[in-house]
């Protein structure tokens, strides 16, 4: 029996699918106020028999926070792929990231030691990965603080996952870089789609690793299934700028690309409009330092050591980009 926590996301969702695909037998563990219809509308878009799949999940309500939760999630259970977040690059998001991003997989760890649990496959982000200027990221580059609260939190659960690995557990951590893929468009990469779509005036100058979130489940599968633990690996397809990104969602919707370039000026300027805004109409900030930062870093990311571990052809992020736009045009119409 697999368990799977954070079926309701991107990447669990995904996830879900390949493995009820290939006849596994799969619990997803899914928040008492989360929207499992999310699931089967993915399931939608690969599948007309969607349905069928869906319902061979078995659904256990619960949260990685709650203890008497998890006892009743691990029961039967061999391996684990551990996709639960809370993603934000806010400091007001803080400490719920604490709770969830470390201490939950912290329970999560404990849960797999105590129940001897076989295989265990942790799902972190490129943004928990050191940095080097003027040359490739690997895994192998030390962590710094960033001011980042996102990063922060997933370096910290990464640790939880190498003291599991210390104690005995086979486990491996897996850092994909911006996940493209579709169903949620109020969130990551589709979030982004969501604001291209209604148009863009300024782009970001910087660059990252993007990679199909077809590619990051077929990559955990295979890790889990050939028995590689003890290890981390970064998860990249192809290194592309935000603004080749940016152009290449507005050519797959028919929309005018933006062409002006959004400095470190324009930006904060954006910042303090955001403050400003949010403290009078008491909204959440759109903005932070630690968004804008990440538009503006131009850091590129080495993928070798997963090619040289496992035989995996990556998917090309344009085709990724071509499926996405398609399917998302398609939510819209109806």
């Amino acid at each position: 029996m697999i368990l799977v926590t954070g079926g309701t996301g991107l990447v669990g969702c995904h996830l879900l699918y390949n493995l009820i695909l290939n006849g596994k037998k799969v619990k997803a563990l899914h928040r008492k106020n989360s929207n499992i219809e999310v699931v089967k509308k993915v399931f939608s878009y690969y599948s007309e028999n969607s349905n069928n799949l869906f319902n061979k999940i078995d659904w256990v309500e619960g949260n990685i926070n709650d203890i008497t939760s998890l006892d009743n999630a691990f029961k039967n259970v061999d391996e684990v792929y551990h996709c639960a977040a809370f993603i934000s690059f806010s400091n007001e998001d803080l400490n719920a990231m604490k709770k969830i991003n470390i201490d939950g997989t912290a329970n999560m760890i404990n849960f797999a030691l105590e129940k001897k649990v076989d295989k265990f496959c942790y799902v972190s982000t490129i943004a928990a990965v050191g940095e080097k200027k003027d040359s490739l990221i690997d895994e192998e580059c030390e962590w710094k603080e960033n001011n980042n609260p996102y990063s922060e939190t997933k370096h910290y659960a990464e640790l939880e996952v190498w003291r599991g690995i210390s104690e005995g557990l086979n486990a491996v951590i897996v850092n994909p870089g911006v996940i493209v893929g579709s169903g949620f468009w109020r969130r990551g990469s589709g979030a982004f789609i969501t604001t291209v779509s209604r148009g863009m005036n300024y782009y970001p100058t910087g660059k990252t690793g993007f990679i199909c979130v077809k590619d990051v489940v077929s990559i955990m599968i295979k890790l889990m299934d050939k028995n590689v633990f003890s290890e981390r690996f970064i998860l990249v397809a192809e290194n592309w700028s935000q603004k080749d990104f940016i152009n290449s969602i507005c050519k797959n919707l028919d929309i005018k690309p933006p062409k002006n370039k959004a400095t470190n000026s324009i930006m904060y300027l954006g910042l303090y409009l955001d403050f400003f805004r949010s403290f009078f109409l008491n909204k959440k900030r759109r903005l932070s330092k630690a968004i804008i930062k990440s538009g503006q870093s131009k850091n590129e990311y080495c993928n070798k050591k997963i090619k040289n571990s496992i035989n995996h052809n990556f998917i090309k992020v344009e085709d990724s980009i071509i499926e996405t736009c398609k399917n998302f045009k398609i939510n819209l119409y109806q």
